[in-house]
């Protein structure tokens, strides 16, 4: 019996000085949570990190790190020869890639290099700022939290209202190769006292070529995929004589493509159906008139159709297909005829029309 306490005694010893150990080693750990990437002089690559902080001596939150390198590994060596702490990424959140090297070297290198470590996962968000990344991240916004999770918590409010994409490493890299669409990504910018979305990144291969303005994401998100929720604001100021202005929310949409052949002619047809609540309206027409209700839907329907086009006609001029037409087409016909067809030459000069029908189900009520 005393042997067996003494085991037991010398057992749970062990699992409290094991405990001590391990917080005597996370107090020497930096969990990287951001990290930032921007085209260098003469074809260095700038790394930059934020790194939370909670350790009494320091006075500041978190640690910001910054180095010039040949590679993203290269960096992270310097970076680790700036501080005290052990540098690890198994909490890495976001990787931010300023517009430098987004639209010149592209995404690939630095993206392969985090697929390939096994420390970091693959629902990191991949986000493209306009302007500077590491300056970006490096800012301190007063109002807000540190810059690293004040994007985070930025990206993913905007993501779950559906009005920007939640791109993550996995998303990228399993868009980036896949022949029948191209990779998206969220755009960021400084606007001085805060940060704002700045629209979608248009991605062909791994390089930036252009970019959906904030003013045309729901339009955008309408002909990417099928909607849950959002807002949409209209000024109907120019294109009506009886209306003014409209806000439709509670937004739910669902996207049908068909792709069909004549005369050889390849031709791609987007019906989209819109449902949504107008929790504004300034005009003339009663929305509880079903006659004047029709009315403003077949209005703000043709506006949006024509906004969709402007957008589907930017979209193939970019060469950038980020609406996903490859992979109706591939499934059009058999992968013989798909592999055969270089669909990046092909895709700028299909004809895709879109047909876009909004239907105003609840407008409220007068007290």
């Amino acid at each position: 019996m005393i042997n067996n306490r003494n085991i037991i005694s010398i057992l749970i010893l062990i699992i409290l000085l094991t405990g001590c150990s391990d917080q005597r080693i996370l107090e020497k750990v930096g969990f990287t949570h951001s990290v930032a990437y921007d085209l260098g002089s003469e074809g260095q690559l700038k790394s930059a990190i934020s790194v939370p902080v909670s350790n009494p001596d320091i006075k500041t939150n978190r640690i910001f790190l910054k180095t010039e390198s040949k590679s993203s590994k290269g960096g992270r060596i310097n970076l680790n020869k700036q501080t005290s702490l052990t540098l690890v990424s198994g909490q890495l959140r976001l990787a931010l890639f300023g517009q430098s090297i987004a639209s010149k070297e592209g995404l690939r290198n630095n993206l392969d290099t985090l697929m390939r470590d096994p420390s970091i996962g693959d629902r990191i968000n991949i986000i493209i700022v306009n302007g500077d990344a590491g300056n970006l991240l490096e800012k301190n916004f007063k109002q807000f939290p540190p810059t690293g999770k004040y994007i985070d918590r930025l990206i993913h409010k905007e993501s779950a209202g559906q009005s920007i994409p939640n791109t993550t490493l996995y998303t990228f890299t399993r868009d980036y190769y896949d022949d029948g669409i191209d990779p998206i990504a969220p755009m960021i910018k400084d606007a001085g006292e805060s940060i704002r979305v700045d629209g979608v990144a248009l991605f062909k291969d791994d390089k930036v070529v252009g970019k959906i303005k904030p003013q045309d994401l729901m339009i955008f998100a309408f002909l990417r995929g099928n909607l849950q929720q959002g807002e949409l604001d209209f000024d109907l100021s120019n294109d009506t004589q009886e209306s003014q202005s409209l806000t439709l929310t509670a937004i739910s949409s669902k996207k049908k493509v068909h792709v069909t052949y004549d005369d050889n002619q390849m031709k791609v047809m987007i019906h989209v159906n819109v449902l949504a609540s107008a929790t504004e309206y300034i005009g003339e027409l009663k929305l509880s008139d079903n006659a004047d209700r029709r009315k403003l839907e077949q209005e703000i329907s043709e506006i949006t159709t024509q906004r969709a086009q402007q957008v589907i006609k930017y979209l193939q001029e970019k060469k950038a297909d980020s609406l996903g037409i490859g992979t109706y087409v591939r499934n059009s016909m058999p992968y013989s005829n798909w592999s055969k067809l270089n669909w990046h030459d092909q895709y700028p000069l299909v004809n895709i029309e879109c047909h876009m029908h909004i239907k105003i189900t609840d407008y409220g009520f007068l007290r």
